[in-house]
């Protein structure tokens, strides 16, 4: 069993009509938090985080948040057909133990090395390019 999702981003580069690159994340989909709490965007869009179920002792975590799935469909609300642009999906997972922390349980550390003790595993689609006629 894999760890639950967070959060699925687009992310959109594009260059506009001076030749400057641009590029913006939107958070299109989205699980609750803990307790199964709504998470709302705020004005610029950014998504409160998720939690953490990680047990810093063990590494073990808890899919108590999370979903094991999401599924939108997005229209990009800032689309201009004059812009080239690229668009790939990233897909973020529930946070999980780093491996350092588990080298450090094992080797009964306080603290792994260097890092922090949890990571947000993602996962990233192919592009798709898009170009004006």
């Amino acid at each position: 069993m894999d760890a639950n999702l967070d959060r699925v981003q687009m992310v959109k580069g594009w260059v506009d009509e001076s030749g400057e690159q641009h590029e913006q994340v939107y958070n299109i989909a989205w699980s609750k938090g803990e307790g199964q709490q709504p998470r709302l965007l705020d004005a610029e869009g950014n998504l409160p985080a998720v939690g953490n179920t990680v047990d810093l002792n063990s590494g073990r975590y808890s899919n108590s948040i999370g979903q094991a799935e999401l599924a939108v469909r997005w229209i990009d609300p800032n689309f201009n057909p004059q812009h080239s642009a690229f668009y790939y999906v990233r897909v973020l997972q529930i946070p999980t133990a780093r491996n350092a922390l588990y080298d450090s349980i094992a080797l009964e550390l306080e603290q792994p090395p260097r890092g922090p003790k949890t990571i947000q595993e993602r996962a990233y689609s192919s592009p798709i390019w898009y170009s004006p006629i």
